[in-house]
């Protein structure tokens, strides 16, 4: 669906136009706020942050009516300023102070093996963008799966598929990342 019919949709029937923008861009929404929020909240503190995303992007268009811009990049801002927010007063809450590695900045070496150190963290931006050639669904798998250990079922819920039909995705791409990877001299 493009923006454009979006906003016909939204002038048509708000709570239809409502709905499909949760369906096209809840996954997109859930990773960034996942990512953001992984190490200082539970699902709950994630799923309640989701959910005031789409509150504040359904606010905007009720208050707004009229968007010119990409939808894309609104709901992503929208999803990156609320998680901020929401890591800003779990962390608070909690009184953990934020790690060095949590804030952006690169783990620091104890000097030991700096060249080690420099190619895992190579081998990881391979890994990073190898994951992100598979294409969807299957790097959204491939991430939800082994990078944020969420079962087949949890991640067909998600994509609106069977648990098998994510098993068997997820077998294939793995097959596929092995062999782009090879290719790189790098294995497994």
């Amino acid at each position: 669906m493009t923006d454009s019919q979006l906003m016909d949709m939204l002038e048509r029937s708000p709570q239809s136009a409502h709905r499909a923008v949760f369906d096209e861009y809840f996954n997109y929404v859930y990773t960034i706020v996942f990512s953001r929020l992984r190490s200082v909240g539970s699902s709950e503190d994630v799923d309640e942050c989701v959910g005031d995303v789409f509150s504040d992007v359904f606010i905007y268009f009720d208050k707004k009516h009229h968007f010119d811009g990409e939808l894309h990049g609104l709901i992503g801002n929208i999803a990156k300023k609320r998680s901020i927010d929401a890591y800003r007063r779990l962390s608070l809450r909690s009184g953990r102070t934020v790690p060095l590695e949590e804030s952006g900045a690169q783990k620091m070496s104890d000097g030991s093996n700096i060249a080690e150190d420099a190619e895992k963290a190579d081998m990881r931006k391979i890994l990073l963008v190898k994951i992100k050639e598979l294409g969807e669904p299957d790097s959204t798998i491939i991430m939800q799966k082994y990078f944020y250990c969420r079962s087949s079922k949890e991640i067909a819920k998600m994509l609106k598929m069977t648990a098998e039909a994510v098993r068997m995705r997820s077998s294939r791409a793995v097959k596929r990342l092995k062999n782009m990877l090879e290719k790189e001299d790098i294995t497994l």
